[in-house]
């Protein structure tokens, strides 16, 4: 699976590195640097409004204590610009789906109705897949550089095995399944585009 994210994100940079002149922009989400999750994103402008942007994101560090934030996941993102694209507001679609490994976090957030607490004290390992809107603003910051602010809530089905403890194999609950309604995309992106 990790193998094929790279090959899908290098797709799209070698396809970008053709393109015209300020049709294309490749960005990294700073919010997702500060969690250790490694990510690009490429977004290519389709018309004078419409841009098209996938982005990519993994973390496969161990955390200490015997913590797991372990994920993977991609994002595909359709915007239309209200001016001119990559620069001021624009409303997104976008799908989301991935895999984690999640536990032994301590938290007590509870956010639209759904409790992030178990992961205090167990491991969550599945997949995850939904669709979502969003709203963002770039902010020109230089001749190729932007700085990108977007927020995003949408629907997400998962399903999971629940487990003990991180370390452990001992298997909780199987094949367990869930909906619900949370933020899919949060993003400060440092853009360069070309």
């Amino acid at each position: 699976m990790k193998q094929h994210l790279l090959t899908t994100i290098l797709t799209i940079l070698l396809y970008a590195a053709g393109a015209n002149s300020q049709t294309v922009a490749v960005k990294s989400n700073l919010l997702y640097d500060a969690t250790a999750s490694i990510n690009i994103g490429a977004e290519i402008g389709l018309s004078t409004k419409w841009t098209a942007e996938l982005s990519g994101n993994i973390n496969a560090w161990n955390m200490s204590h015997g913590r797991k934030w372990k994920h993977w996941f991609l994002q595909p993102e359709a915007r239309y610009w209200l001016c001119d694209r990559f620069s001021g507001h624009f409303f997104a679609a976008h799908a989301i789906g991935g895999q984690y490994n999640f536990g032994h976090l301590n938290n007590s957030i509870s956010i639209f109705g759904t409790d992030l607490s178990p992961l205090s004290d167990s491991r969550y390992q599945g997949w995850f897949a939904g669709a979502g809107i969003a709203y963002g603003y770039a902010w020109a910051i230089g001749r190729h550089w932007n700085l990108e602010g977007e927020l995003g809530i949408g629907w997400i089905y998962t399903r999971y095995d629940r487990f003990e403890c991180a370390g452990c194999g001992k298997k909780e609950e199987k094949d367990r399944n869930k909906n619900f309604i949370a933020p899919t995309k949060a993003a400060v992106n440092l853009v360069y585009i070309f």
